[in-house]
């Protein structure tokens, strides 16, 4: 009778959108499926960098194996560092994936430490107990692929990012028929990508957004500027053959954008003419209605190329009356503020911007399947057990229910970060609990962990402000030799500055000989005072430093 239990432990993804890290466990053996980031909401102050907590990994850090990533965006590969700085593993990708973990990890100086291995779609490899075929799926990036993991009870697929696009422009079409013919064999679980749950019927092509975009080149009568994300391969590719159809030069402008152009074109996914691409340096040497400028920044980052040319700030794009921007992506959450800020600037340019062209045929299409094709692919595999990956909980609840509906399944297992779900050939439930969460980064030269504390002074600063009570006192004597100075910033308080400077005074004079000597005693009466004080008059909670000088 089988006692040993397979393990899927998801660290990140499960319960908010990014940060994509799941952990898969055969007895003493444990390969890690992505390494994800997030990137801060707004009341995380200073925070460059969401990442998963990888406690688990690094108490189990003799049993990890190896970590494989099924494609290179940052919400599946932007943790690596933060992993690999923990644990030395070797990292399994694509080709196209590889080029981009590649670039991160020199950043970080990892490159040399960390063996890399390149995998095909449909060319099995094993790592332990585990024997692995990644199957090709189409997404908004190339080179994309599921995983289809033999373990000893039974096959585990997990989807990775993906829409079933049949025509994609690189003619590597979704990989049906393996899909199939798991299903056909007997898949024990199906791990289904839930970003799109919401959204009914299918994702259209990414060919489908040339017809419209083909429209706004020929009648931009000046500059075209064309804005996508950058790692949108297709999306870029497209631009570039309409720019050469159209009699326009392009000139790249942004770093993201020329390194994600470069490695496209090393790899083959983007054949340039010759001549097609000019320095920016040479775009006086062309009239307007000659360029096209493929430009980073099309989520109104502030230091962006985009941003930066809005304002006029930019050392070669620079965007005039009757120019075209053209901002092909959709809007992440929580970008809103800032990429409608930029727009407002191109509009103040008296530039023709196309932002959400819906109504007039599609500028953008998304990267994730919608419902039907959830569907279809479940249809397919027809699961003994299906769990729903990425997204906020409502997503993986939606999720399941619509797998349950379609009859395909067996059961449908929600679980979120942190939990363990055990399985055999026959049964699945929810074991133990493990260390899950979020670590928040500083990336700055170094990767610098910010602990809860930091984030709250942070924000009672942001909010509330800060007041310095600075106290000089005599070493020997313990005797204030100068009146106390209390600067107040960040809050209406310099009306009772004076007050404040009393109640010092008056905390000092309470004390005796003996505490007066104790510098952190005195700091804290300093600071419980004038709290007091200022909440009371205010209704603020600043933070307090009491400051003390020796003389």
């Amino acid at each position: 009778m089988q006692t040993k239990k397979l393990k899927i432990i998801p660290l990140g993804g499960l319960g908010e959108f990014g940060m994509n890290c799941l952990a898969l466990r055969w007895e003493d053996d444990i390969i890690v499926i992505d390494a994800g980031l997030m990137f801060p909401e707004s009341e995380l102050l200073g925070v460059d960098i969401v990442v998963p907590d990888i406690t688990y990994l690094i108490e189990n850090k003799e049993h990890v194996r190896a970590i494989l990533l099924t494609h290179g965006h940052e919400d599946h590969i932007g943790g690596l560092p933060w992993i690999l700085s923990e644990i030395k593993v070797p990292v399994y990708a694509t080709e196209f994936t590889l080029a981009y973990v590649e670039g991160k990890l020199e950043e970080h100086h990892l490159l040399d430490d960390t063996e890399l291995v390149e995998i095909t779609p449909k060319q099995k490899f094993s790592i332990g107990p585990f024997t692995i075929e990644p199957i090709r799926v189409t997404h908004s990036l190339v080179d994309c692929v599921a995983l289809a993991i033999d373990t000893p009870v039974g096959v585990v697929i997990h989807t990775g990012d993906f829409k079933i696009d049949l025509s994609p422009l690189d003619d590597k079409p979704f990989d049906l028929h393996t899909f199939a013919e798991y299903g056909k064999r007997g898949v024990l679980a199906l791990l289904q990508d839930s970003t799109n749950v919401e959204r009914t019927g299918y994702t259209p092509s990414e060919r489908s957004v040339r017809p419209r975009l083909d429209e706004i080149f020929s009648r931009a009568t000046k500059k075209l500027f064309f804005s996508c994300f950058s790692s949108s391969i297709y999306r870029i590719r497209i631009a570039l053959e309409l720019a050469r159809d159209h009699g326009r030069k392009v000139a790249i402008v942004g770093r993201s954008m020329m390194e994600s152009t470069e490695i496209a074109q090393d790899l083959g996914y983007i054949d340039v003419p010759p001549g097609l691409i000019i320095n920016p340096g040479h775009m006086r040497d062309f009239t307007p209605d000659q360029l096209m400028v493929l430009i980073s920044g099309t989520q109104g980052e502030p230091m962006s190329a985009l941003s930066r040319a809005a304002v006029d700030n930019h050392r070669h794009a620079h965007i005039d009356a009757g120019d075209t921007v053209v901002l092909s992506s959709r809007v992440i959450p929580g970008n809103e503020k800032s990429i409608f800020r930029v727009i407002d600037h191109l509009y103040r340019r008296d530039a023709k911007v196309v932002y959400d062209d819906g109504t007039n045929g599609l500028i953008h299409v998304s990267g994730h399947g919608s419902q039907d094709e959830m569907r279809l692919l479940i249809n397919l595999v027809r699961p003994k057990f299906f769990v729903p990956v990425h997204g906020d909980y409502r997503y993986l609840r939606k999720h399941a229910q619509i797998a349950t509906d379609t009859g395909a399944i067996g059961e449908a297992i929600v679980i979120e970060d942190g939990d363990v779900l055990e399985l055999d050939k026959s049964t699945a439930h929810k074991g133990e609990k493990v260390t899950a969460g979020r670590v928040l980064i500083d990336s700055g030269s170094s990767i610098d962990v910010v602990e809860d504390l930091v984030i709250r002074d942070r924000r009672i600063l942001s909010e509330d402000g800060i007041v310095l009570a600075v106290l000089a006192i005599n070493k020997r004597t313990g005797k204030v030799e100068r009146s106390p100075e209390v600067v107040m910033r960040g809050f209406g308080g310099a009306d009772i500055t004076d007050e404040a400077r009393e109640l010092v005074l008056k905390t000092l004079d309470g004390l005796n000989g003996e505490q007066k000597t104790d510098y952190g005693m005195v700091k804290e009466k300093v600071r419980v005072e004038l709290k007091r004080l200022i909440q009371k008059t205010t209704g603020r909670r600043p933070l307090i430093m009491p400051v003390i000088l020796e003389i």
